[in-house]
């Protein structure tokens, strides 16, 4: 219980970062209605891009940018496979995705895994989130360094932003498309181009979480996107279906999502410290817990709702 209980901070933290991931997930998913496979391969690309970029002296938020701008072309490609070419969705995603371990690994010159020079402490000082500054004062890092202050208020930034964004114009049309692709044609709304708009958007925010990972682990890995999309998946649906009667308007729904990805850490981190369970089990518990998830509102629907009673005809009073 102990080790549980220590290792909660960490889970609350990768959670945080990877919800930004999965509030990319969830723009493809839920508001455009495409399954976006690219994100395996673009969440290792943010990693990869900061890592080369911030090793070799770039400035901390230019490195940041380039990776946001990275995800976003990787999000292009995408959408021009998927609307130029008329290649489906699911299967541009996985193009795209195949494509992007190649230019990952010649990002990182070729290597499987590339460090940052955190051993530096003027290095780590510049960084945003790092797992060494999750023990707080205990490191000698005071507590608003700590990885769930700097996240959250980063999480809390993004989805105002996207809540703004998605109320324009612009942002309205692409949620039309998702909605009803017809009717969205019908009013005059290009949707290849909504769709290749929400395909860069959604990259770039899980880019951006890559580049945020790989300061939190000090390193970025050629597999740490591998997978990528079925805990974004994961994180979606948990916030779903705990949040979804309680969180109605939009921000809301994004910041439910960010909430899934924490359940979704604190649950694996439960099953494993408290199961002492070998962590080479975490693929097969990423899948039952997002069965599980999916499984809750099918079976509340069939086996725990009340059946509509039909309505009772009206007997004639001169019967």
């Amino acid at each position: 219980m102990a080790g549980f209980l220590s290792a909660l901070p960490g889970a609350a933290s990768q959670g945080l970062i990877w919800g930004i991931m999965a509030i990319g997930v969830y723009i493809t998913y839920k508001i455009l209605d495409i399954a976006d496979l690219t994100v395996d391969g673009s969440f290792c690309t943010g990693g990869a891009v900061f890592v080369v970029l911030f090793s070799g002296g770039v400035n901390l938020w230019a490195a940041m940018l380039a990776a946001l701008l990275a995800g976003m072309a990787a999000g292009l490609v995408t959408g021009l496979l998927h609307t130029v070419c008329g290649i489906p969705a699911i299967l541009a995603g996985i193009l795209t995705q195949l494509g992007l371990y190649t230019v990952n690994m010649a990002v990182m010159d070729f290597k499987s895994s590339v460090a940052l020079p955190i051993t530096q402490e003027d290095i780590l000082n510049k960084l945003l989130v790092s797992l060494r500054f999750v023990q707080g004062s205990k490191s000698g890092y005071p507590l608003w360094r700590h990885p769930v202050v700097v996240v959250g208020l980063l999480t809390a930034a993004l989805i105002a932003i996207l809540y703004w964004f998605f109320g324009t114009e612009l942002g309205s049309a692409l949620r039309a498309t998702g909605s009803n692709q017809n009717m969205a044609r019908a009013q005059g709304i290009d949707t290849d181009w909504a769709k290749v708009l929400g395909l860069v958007i959604s990259n770039g925010l899980v880019a951006l979480s890559g580049a945020l990972m790989c300061q939190y682990n000090g390193a970025n890995n050629i597999d740490v996107g591998r997978g990528a999309i079925v805990i974004g998946l994961a994180a979606v649906v948990i916030g779903e279906v705990l949040f979804g009667k309680i969180f109605r308007n939009f921000a809301l729904k994004l910041l439910a999502v960010s909430f899934g990805a924490i359940i979704y850490y604190v649950v694996i981190t439960a099953v494993l410290k408290l199961g002492n369970l070998n962590a080479n089990y975490l693929k097969l518990l990423t899948a039952l817990v997002v069965a599980v998830f999916l499984t809750i509102p099918y079976w509340k629907g069939k086996y725990f709702s009340k059946p509509v009673q039909p309505a009772k005809k009206e007997e004639s009073a001169h019967a």
